[in-house]
């Protein structure tokens, strides 16, 4: 079994002068060793899930550290507790996505968004609207009439929401039109009026999607996947007659 100094060592190795560059331009803030994403999956890959191991790396503060724990934690394992203390440490958006990730697969997704969207500080709205985003094409937690509630609530408030809660409402209203094509009507619609979603991404190459256009492009990416599993099915049915 890996130890905290085990890993940290690991990841002190893996750290370079140029990644800690690039993930300052992005928000991050020392200490960090700059390690990248290969690597931290190389890392992860052997460690699999030990939540015990992700509390003890997010604890030390460093950036890279923390980024590792959240894809070593258990989600299902996360108190709210724990998930409100890890909130009060987030201070970019690599680690606000990355916490929204995880507990976007957490029983208390839900209530956690639900408590944090609202927030007028800038991490906690941006993880709750980036679980959202990544939860909102489960029916089990969100009705219909949920997503055409945040729809409107985004519409009215997005242009007045700090920089970051932007983006991920933006990210949260493709996700919400990839539901049902009911749902992605409104979602066209209020995008139509909206406009581009204005996001300052800092000395970054990081662009906020257009609505309409990237949930164009996902849809036809589901279709072609759809057809090529489609013609393979048939194709091993052939086969096998």
């Amino acid at each position: 079994m890996s130890t905290l100094q085990d890993v940290m060592a690991q990841l002190e190795l893996a750290g370079t002068a140029q990644n800690r560059k690039v993930y300052a331009r992005h928000g991050a803030a020392v200490p960090m060793f700059g390690v990248s994403y290969k690597d931290l999956g190389r890392i992860a890959k052997p460690l699999k899930t030990d939540h015990s191991l992700a509390a003890e790396l997010w604890d030390s503060g460093n950036h890279d550290a923390r980024v590792l724990a959240l894809r070593l934690a258990d989600a299902s394992a996360v108190s709210k507790t724990r998930a409100r203390r890890w909130l009060r440490d987030v201070d970019n958006y690599i680690l606000a996505e990355g916490l929204g990730g995880l507990l976007a697969q957490s029983p208390k997704a839900r209530e956690l968004s639900d408590e944090w969207r609202d927030s007028p500080s800038e991490w906690p709205a941006s993880v709750g609207w980036f679980i959202v985003a990544c939860t909102a094409e489960q029916a089990d937690l969100w009705s219909t009439g949920d997503l055409r509630a945040l729809v409107t609530e985004i519409e009215a408030e997005i242009g007045e929401r700090p920089n970051r809660v932007r983006h991920e409402m933006n990210g949260a209203l493709i996700a919400i039109g990839l539901r049902d094509e009911g749902v992605r009507r409104m979602v066209l619609e209020t995008a139509g009026r909206l406009g581009p979603t204005q996001v300052d991404h800092g000395e970054t190459g990081c662009k906020t999607p257009d609505i309409a256009p990237y949930i164009d492009r996902t849809l036809a990416h589901r279709a072609k996947v759809a057809a090529r599993r489609a013609a393979k099915a048939d194709a091993k049915k052939k086969a096998g007659a």
